[in-house]
């Protein structure tokens, strides 16, 4: 087995959801929201959307359980690598990579949680265009999907790169649970569309609402580089 399939243990986030936490709370000044909405077991796959390097470590510890998150394999090097992996994240290749999605779907099956920015790419975080990873999971598993919105993580003209100040407020809100599933008849393309567009649409329309009523805004997308299909591509369909 590869190392992007190696399964970590449940222990691996016993220490870093307090870092997470730390970071939220004391590096960070971080309001939460819709935690009620997280189903208090069972398998949940937790959608956000993506504006910046720390949208998965502030949705990590913003999370009312803990989560394995999708993270892309470059960033598995030196210290942080190390890092990464002892927290119990996970590597993809966002020029697809299937047999994350099948552990991922795996670790789903044995009722932990995933953690998924399924724009692919940092940009304006409008959540427009999503990967068919997510829909893939959640049409395989018994998961639910939780869309999440996370604001402040980047704003203004930042640059895609950018790390926000210590001290900035930062804001994310959990959605309403969205379960899905095939319908008799539909093919198993026909249920992944249906299924992307479904999660596109719910995370989309969150991620206005908490716009709306948090007073924060989102950053422009300072030309992004556009991969709505690359990130952890579904592998050889369940039809």
């Amino acid at each position: 087995m590869s190392d992007s399939a190696t399964v970590p243990g449940a222990w691996s986030m016993a220490w870093s959801r307090p870092v997470g936490r730390f970071l939220n709370n004391a590096v960070y000044r971080t309001s939460v929201t819709g935690r009620s909405n997280v189903p208090a077991s069972g398998p949940v796959i937790f959608a956000g959307n993506h504006i910046s390097f720390l949208d998965g470590p502030v949705m990590f510890g913003a999370s009312p359980r803990p989560m394995h998150i999708l993270v892309k394999k470059e960033m598995f090097k030196g210290f942080l690598g190390r890092v990464l992996r002892a927290s119990g994240q996970l590597p993809v290749d966002r020029a697809g990579d299937r047999s994350v999605l099948q552990l991922s779907k795996d670790m789903l099956d044995a009722g932990r949680c995933i953690g998924i920015l399924p724009e692919g790419t940092r940009g304006s975080g409008t959540a427009t265009g999503i990967s068919n990873g997510v829909a893939w999971l959640a049409l395989n598993s018994d998961a639910v999907v939780v869309p999440v919105a996370i604001l402040g993580t980047r704003q203004g003209g930042e640059h895609l790169d950018s790390i926000p100040k210590p001290g900035r407020k930062l804001h994310v809100s959990f959605g309403q649970p969205l379960a899905l599933g095939r319908k008799p008849g539909e093919t198993g393309r026909a249920s992944m569309d249906r299924a992307a567009t479904e999660i596109r649409d719910t995370l989309a329309a969150h991620v206005r609402n908490t716009v709306r009523h948090s007073g924060m805004s989102l950053p422009s997308a300072d030309h992004p580089h556009q991969r709505p299909t690359a990130v952890a591509g579904p592998p050889a369909d369940h039809h």
